[in-house]
């Protein structure tokens, strides 16, 4: 039940095969959910060739011939000069063709000179607005990208990263001491705690919360290999909503009155998304919605959104020449 061989490049010729028990499945679900824009959303998920990929600096061991290089093959900055909060310190760049660098190895005592990623994984660490001195939550932080970018912001007082399966604690540690330096590690919480219990264990205790959530990761579970396997997936999925709801309540515990929390997904999926923040909204009369239009109006340059129906959060889809995503950011 594998379908569709396609070559992407990823440090020489890879070969992915769309899994077309998925495929049938997104064709349903997000043909009624995106209208018309699946259309583009599904070429672009299926054809890796044209992913891009962003280049995020790392400050700690800062590349000064890289960035002079990637000005040179036509790379720009993300978002700089262009929000009310751009902290000087973080420097992503990102090109319009599907250029990827090579990864850089994993080297006990070397600091990795720059992380890949989807550019849109910035957003809902930007929305965070990070300040030096604050107490700031990952809850879910593995494999660590938003971690290191969030440490790419500001220097929190305390930085708390959470993560429960315990492979994916291993990656976070390994993500951790590959980009910052160990002075500052050792001034970093790493905790393998269910996250819907951290409310209670830390009550009122953060400035700041990232909730970046389990969710379907309808990219990597396109190429699914095993067809069964992904078959279960699709009905698991339906409880996935009901773990986002209890993380994000135990999420709000864990935050200080005052503070602001931010909850993310790499998933188009509508019951993920926008239901799981309707389900919190309508049963916690102490939280309140951030109005992010005019954000997401100045993001629209790098990114394309579709309409979620709701103020406080936005979705990017990928498009051709901006393939990032999917990715929404609700807070």
């Amino acid at each position: 039940m594998l379908t569709s061989t396609l070559k992407g490049k990823s440090e020489g010729k890879l070969t992915k095969q769309i899994c077309k028990v998925v495929l049938d499945h997104f064709e349903k679900q997000y043909s009624k959910e995106l209208g018309d824009a699946w259309n583009t959303v599904r070429d672009v998920l299926t054809s890796p060739s044209c992913w891009q990929y962003a280049v995020l600096l790392n400050r700690f061991n800062y590349p000064f011939k890289l960035e002079k290089d990637l000005h040179l093959k036509g790379y720009h900055t993300l978002f700089q000069g262009s929000l009310p909060y751009y902290p000087e310190s973080m420097k992503c760049y990102l090109s319009r063709t599907p250029d990827r660098l090579p990864s850089e190895r994993h080297q006990i005592g070397n600091l990795k000179k720059y992380y890949l990623l989807n550019a849109a994984s910035l957003l809902p660490v930007l929305a965070l607005e990070l300040r030096d001195g604050e107490k700031v939550l990952d809850l879910c932080a593995a494999p660590g990208g938003k971690s290191i970018a969030l440490l790419q912001c500001a220097c929190p007082g305390y930085l708390h990263c959470n993560e429960y399966d315990s492979l994916r604690l291993r990656w976070l540690r390994q993500t951790l001491e590959s980009f910052i330096p160990q002075p500052l590690i050792n001034a970093i919480k790493v905790s393998e705690l269910d996250g819907r219990e951290m409310g209670d264990a830390q009550p009122e205790t953060f400035d700041k919360v990232l909730v970046d959530a389990p969710c379907s990761n309808d990219r990597s579970w396109l190429f699914s290999s095993d067809s069964q396997k992904a078959a279960c997936r699709i009905s698991q999925r339906r409880n996935l909503p009901i773990l986002q709801i209890e993380l994000l309540r135990s999420a709000i515990k864990a935050l200080r009155p005052g503070g602001l929390l931010v909850y993310s997904t790499c998933t188009l999926s509508k019951a993920e998304n926008q239901d799981v923040i309707s389900e919190i909204l309508n049963s916690h009369n102490n939280i309140m919605p951030v109005d992010i239009k005019g954000i997401a109006r100045t993001w629209s340059q790098d990114f394309t959104f579709a309409p979620t129906g709701q103020e406080c959060g936005f979705l990017v889809i990928p498009d051709k020449g901006k393939a990032w995503g999917p990715i929404t950011g609700k807070w």
